[in-house]
């Protein structure tokens, strides 16, 4: 149970400051900054309780690399979704709804970038925080956050940067995004977790 309630907690501040930062008054351009530094700092709080995953793609590709428990894989994704939800509805109660209409994101362009630099997040998950090569690390939280950063910088305009499935529900309920464009978060995030995970197993077979 301490690990799906860690869960929740790391999901929640993730999407927590993703809602304070971006919706207005937000952080400008600094938004990108701000979340990547709450993720890395919630990791940072929570990895050797849970493995701070705090996103679903990252959960089920810890799964499909073989270090989570098939019975934590569904109950890790509901507090993670549970959490944004919760994250989402603190957004609106403090700051209200945003006044720009939801991002509709071309599809194509969106469905691309998200599956890029998730499968990018997930791919250093597994290799700076899973791998027994690495094991002990004290920069697994740095490489974690500023990969979000990195893709929030470099993307958030063409999808709006979710790379996170339980994110992509936050900034919808937030109206960040469009209902009609969320199918776009969950393939294109779910696929680059999955290709992550078979990427990291045929790179390294001597570690599964």
């Amino acid at each position: 149970m301490n690990r799906y309630l860690v869960e929740f907690i790391g999901t929640f501040f993730l999407v927590l400051t993703i809602g304070f930062a971006v919706l207005e008054p937000g952080a400008g351009a600094m938004a990108p900054l701000a979340i990547g530094s709450a993720l890395m700092v919630m990791v940072y709080a929570g990895g050797h309780i849970s493995g701070a995953h705090y996103n679903p793609a990252v959960t089920l590709a810890v799964w499909l690399r073989g270090r989570c428990p098939a019975r934590d894989v569904t109950p890790y994704m509901g507090a993670q979704i549970i959490g944004g939800l919760l994250a989402s509805v603190m957004v609106l109660f403090v700051k209200g709804h945003s006044a720009v209409p939801p991002a509709r994101p071309d599809s194509i362009p969106a469905l691309l970038v998200e599956f890029l630099y998730t499968f990018a997040l997930c791919y250093v998950v597994l290799n700076a925080a899973t791998s027994r090569n690495t094991v002990g690390n004290s920069f697994y939280g740095l490489a974690i956050g500023f990969t979000v950063t990195a893709g929030a910088y470099s993307a958030g305009a063409i999808s709006g940067g979710a790379f996170n499935p339980a994110v992509a529900v936050g900034i919808t309920v937030m109206g960040l995004s469009s209902l009609g464009s969320i199918w776009i978060f969950l393939l294109a995030n779910f696929l680059g977790g999955a290709l992550a995970a078979a990427t990291f197993t045929f790179l390294n077979p001597e570690d599964t």
